[in-house]
């Protein structure tokens, strides 16, 4: 039998993208999933998608920013299966563009997104998973986290802190919570259509050009959540084989 059967799995940003191919992902391999995002039309297709192929799911409405519907959506997993085995924090926004655009509100709303989101999702967790002294925390960051390029300055502090963060859950555990920073390349998601900024937006597209498919990122997931208990997967950096960045 799978490890990850039966395992009760949190999945914010689902409804598209990484989110929506590791759901269907773990689905197969017997997981009880919980999904959130903010697009009802999807969760509904996929919940109805993942139950039509024998598995189990359920969804609420969340915005990432706001703390109590995360609160509300990890509250919905214990009420549903009793328990929390997984967190994947998946929601993520990249609106590029230089400093000197002063685009204030996309700043702030990476912030809001990338950083608090994430971290709304481990204090929503985080009781539950030391009751149970076991528990896994899986936060996407991107290779964006790990060197700084022009036009995303924003961006790349927003994913630095995520893989901060991990390694923090990860030193904080006490051995209870496993803790896996996954780090994409370029991956064909919905995440380059939002960039407002021309020439960015072109640099991305560019760079996106040989992006790689969402199954990709979630058979990384697959893997960290499907070792033994007692094995941690800490970091994955997976990007196409042809990306320079």
């Amino acid at each position: 039998m799978s490890e990850i059967s039966g395992k009760v799995v949190i999945i914010t940003g689902a409804s598209s993208g990484l989110g929506e191919a590791t759901a269907k992902m773990l689905a197969n391999k017997g997981a009880k999933l919980v999904l959130g995002a903010r697009r009802e039309e999807r969760l509904k297709k996929l919940v109805d998608d993942i139950e039509s192929g024998g598995g189990s799911a359920i969804y609420k409405i969340v915005d990432v920013t706001n703390k109590d519907e995360v609160k509300q959506l990890a509250d919905a997993a214990v009420d549903a299966f009793g328990r929390i085995d997984v967190l994947v924090n998946n929601a993520g926004l990249m609106p590029l563009a230089p400093l000197d655009e002063l685009k204030v509100d996309e700043w702030d709303r990476m912030i809001d997104v990338n950083i608090k989101g994430v971290m709304y999702g481990v204090a929503a967790v985080l009781k539950t998973m030391r009751e149970q002294k076991s528990g896994h925390i899986i936060n996407l960051s991107s290779v964006a986290g790990h060197v700084v390029f022009p036009g995303a300055t924003v961006y790349c502090a927003t994913k630095f802190a995520v893989k901060a963060i991990t390694e923090g859950v990860r030193k904080e555990s006490n051995g209870e919570i496993r803790a896996t920073n996954i780090s994409p390349g370029a991956v064909a998601t919905e995440l380059t259509d939002h960039i407002s900024h021309e020439d960015s937006k072109q640099m991305a597209d560019d760079m996106y050009d040989d992006a790689i498919n969402a199954d990709a990122i979630a058979r990384a997931i697959t893997f960290a959540i499907e070792q033994p208990g007692d094995v941690d997967i800490n970091e994955m950096v997976i990007r196409p084989t042809s990306q320079e960045l």
